[in-house]
């Protein structure tokens, strides 16, 4: 049990709490307005209460394109970022060699960087290498920066892991597949169900990569981006909104929860 000498004061407390209000508030005022039984944007207080515009939200192919379309590359992204970030920490995490400082500085630095550097700089690759934009550039684009959180997971994991369990596998006449199946792979299960938890939402809401690398693609995002010169779509906008939030706080609530406890794995949002 704490004693009262452990409590941060209640000053402390209070800004906190006053900073994680300030923080969540638009949130609410989201939430609030979806439900809004007036389309007259965010006149307040707001005229009753009403579900049609979820109706009206998701009749509307244009939304349900973007969110496909979104989902599309989260997953993609995702399983790029799992397999790259996974073999990059498997070579890592053991071998010291010329550079592999340098490496790692390249592996974080997609999400080290300001967004719109990132963005530039894979706009002029893509230019410099003839690669018109559209899906394969978005996903590449949200792989950059996903690899990073993949990446430190698996690697804090593998740290944590005594290699005389690779070594007793081998002892034992395991071939490598067999090792990494059966001992390395549950070793490492949970971070990588974490990491690719939180690429996926890092994905999914990703605006200003996406707006380098799209080209003629709208996905959920750049939609949002777009509806702010349209007033009127104002109620369907906070609906598709409100989508968003709960489609990326889930992955990160299940992240959180499977590494909890595990202190030594580094997880990291953009």
């Amino acid at each position: 049990m704490h004693s009262d000498q452990d409590r941060a004061p209640l000053w402390l407390r209070l800004l906190a709490y006053g900073g994680i209000g300030f923080l969540f508030l638009p949130i609410a005022v989201i939430i609030i307005y979806a439900f809004n039984a007036e389309s007259a944007g965010y006149s307040f207080p707001p005229k009753g209460f009403t579900l049609s515009w979820f109706g009206a939200a998701f009749a509307r192919n244009d939304v349900l394109q973007a969110i496909g379309l979104s989902l599309q590359l989260a997953a993609l992204a995702t399983v790029l970022a799992v397999l790259l970030g996974t073999l990059a920490a498997a070579a890592m995490y053991r071998r010291d060699f010329f550079g592999k400082n340098a490496i790692t500085m390249m592996l974080i630095l997609p999400i080290a960087l300001p967004g719109i550097i990132t963005g530039i700089a894979l706009l002029s690759a893509f230019r410099l290498a003839d690669i018109p934009s559209g899906f394969w550039t978005i996903a590449i684009g949200h792989a950059t920066f996903c690899v990073v959180v993949i990446y430190n997971n698996v690697i804090a994991r593998f740290r944590r892991m005594s290699y005389s369990l690779v070594e007793a596998s081998q002892d034992l006449g395991a071939d490598m597949f067999q090792t990494f199946r059966y001992v390395v792979l549950p070793q490492i299960a949970t971070a990588l169900l974490a990491g690719g938890m939180l690429a996926f939402a890092l994905s999914f809401d990703e605006i200003i990569v996406t707006t380098f690398t799209a080209g003629n693609e709208v996905t959920l995002p750049i939609w949002m981006l777009n509806q702010l010169t349209r007033p009127r779509d104002v109620p369907i906008t906070n609906v598709v909104a409100m989508t968003v939030m709960l489609i990326t706080a889930l992955p990160i609530l299940g992240a959180y929860y499977l590494t909890r406890g595990t202190e030594d794995i580094a997880g990291s949002g953009k």
